[in-house]
């Protein structure tokens, strides 16, 4: 059953505030800068996004790597993807034949208040973005191969996990959607969209929330994408934070220390440089110089372990090791922190902001969140040993801050976690017990 009426319950949170820009502030979001979508369509990306039939093996699904519990993260530096067992720090790599072949090669990306309209670029080195360029709305790594019709760079973007193999669609030899997608990308997503359509729940759930289709031969990947996308945009909005209130006029909203915080932000500590706006990110690339592990995504000539960044989409070598700002609302529930999820606190990152080359003497691999995979250690800080490449990502440095104290850095701390929603911290989301595969639901203690 499609619990339409639940999502009343949950947008009941989401009051419009009124707009406030003054000095040391930022604008308050309201309704009108997220898309809208109907109910219906929300409610069967809800199924959708926690069932694994979406995957190869149909052994996980978006929501094991992007849980509300999690802070829609997986608490995890690099994740551990197709093969895997359990939820966050708890998952386990696998054994024998179903062990993991690697990690996935960047931290999982945080899914809050992507429904935005001035959200147009997504993922850490930028690869799914709102363009002409091919003919269907977007540049990805599809390119032209990209199905027409979705909604939103959201929507784009929910269909590449279903053809990773680290992600969720497994090995080639161990499943038709993975071997139809090693022939080509765009060939996995029919047998994808299949495989729904032939579970009633699902027949019935789209037809009813898409218009453009009456029977349930006529639903494709492109219908569940836009699902997934209603769900996300809709039940991940965050507006209702402690600094929300305090832009509406509620003065004790925040406390002293996170009101000195707010001034360090938005003055003395220069962060809005970069995390500016009111979804405090100018969605732009910045090098940060972070502690380099982890397999990376490379280009076809690089190294195992590189790790390029934006350069690996744009191919300009000026964009080498830069990464997305990611946008700062319900940061304190997203860590670790970093495209690899180097840092586990707020405090050390900001502290690294401060000085790259004095936190990277100082950081170490134990710091780095890692589910044991033994046969993948090698791997993991392979990295460290290349001089070469180690010393040409610690001198790409985008920023240079002014020195702070160890209490301007603890107020900067308390000003975040004013960021965070109350919806968002209450964990007042509905994850369905069962779904329409009958799959087992990925939740906390289960």
């Amino acid at each position: 059953m499609l619990r339409s009426a639940l999502l009343l319950g949950v947008l009941c949170f989401i009051a419009p505030v009124v707009s406030v820009e003054s000095a040391g502030t930022t604008a308050a979001l309201s309704n009108d800068d997220f898309r809208q979508f109907p109910p219906s369509q929300v409610e069967v990306g809800r199924l959708l996004f926690f069932d694994k039939i979406l995957s190869g093996n149909r052994n996980i699904s978006c929501g094991t790597c992007h849980h509300p519990s999690l802070g829609t993260s997986d608490g995890l530096s690099l994740g551990v993807g197709e093969g895997g067992e359990g939820l966050g720090v708890n998952r386990t790599t696998g054994t024998g034949s179903q062990r993991i072949e690697r990690r996935v090669p960047r931290n999982a990306p945080a899914l809050w208040n992507l429904g935005a309209h001035d959200i147009s670029v997504l993922m850490h080195d930028g690869r799914i973005s709102a363009s002409d360029l091919y003919g269907n709305g977007f540049n990805t790594p599809a390119e032209e191969w990209l199905p027409d019709g979705l909604v939103s760079v959201v929507a784009a973007q929910a269909l590449f996990p279903m053809t990773s193999d680290t992600e969720m669609a497994g090995s080639n030899e161990e499943n038709e959607i993975a071997g139809a997608r090693n022939d080509r990308i765009d060939n996995a997503w029919p047998l994808i969209a299949k495989r729904v359509r032939s579970l009633p729940e699902y027949a019935t759930g789209l037809v009813d929330a898409f218009e453009d289709i009456e029977q349930p031969e006529q639903i494709s990947i492109v219908h569940i994408a836009n699902a997934l996308a209603a769900f996300i945009s809709t039940e991940f909005r965050s507006t209702d934070s402690a600094y929300d209130r305090w832009l509406s006029g509620e003065q004790n909203a925040l406390s002293h220390e996170q009101l000195a915080g707010k001034d360090l932000f938005f003055g003395k500590a220069g962060c809005t440089q970069c995390h500016a706006g009111p979804l405090f990110s100018h969605h732009g690339f910045r090098a940060l110089s972070l502690p380099a592990f982890g397999p990376g995504r490379t280009r076809k000539w690089d190294p195992v372990a590189r790790d390029v960044g934006r350069m690996g989409e744009s191919d300009r070598l000026e964009d080498a090791y830069r990464f997305r700002v990611p946008m700062l609302r319900n940061v304190a529930l997203t860590a670790p922190y970093g495209h690899n999820g180097a840092y586990t606190t707020l405090q050390q990152m900001i502290e690294h902001h401060l000085d790259p080359e004095a936190s990277r003497q100082r950081w170490s691999p134990e710091q780095a969140i890692l589910p044991d995979a033994p046969w993948l250690e090698r791997v993991d800080f392979i990295i460290l040993q290349d001089a070469r490449e180690v010393a040409r990502q610690a001198s790409k440095v985008d920023i240079a801050l002014t020195p702070l104290t160890e209490g301007e850095v603890a107020s900067i701390v308390a000003f975040l976690e004013a960021l965070t929603g109350e919806q968002a911290a209450s964990q007042r989301f509905y994850i369905p017990d069962t779904v329409p595969s009958g799959l087992p639901v990925d939740n906390p203690g289960s």
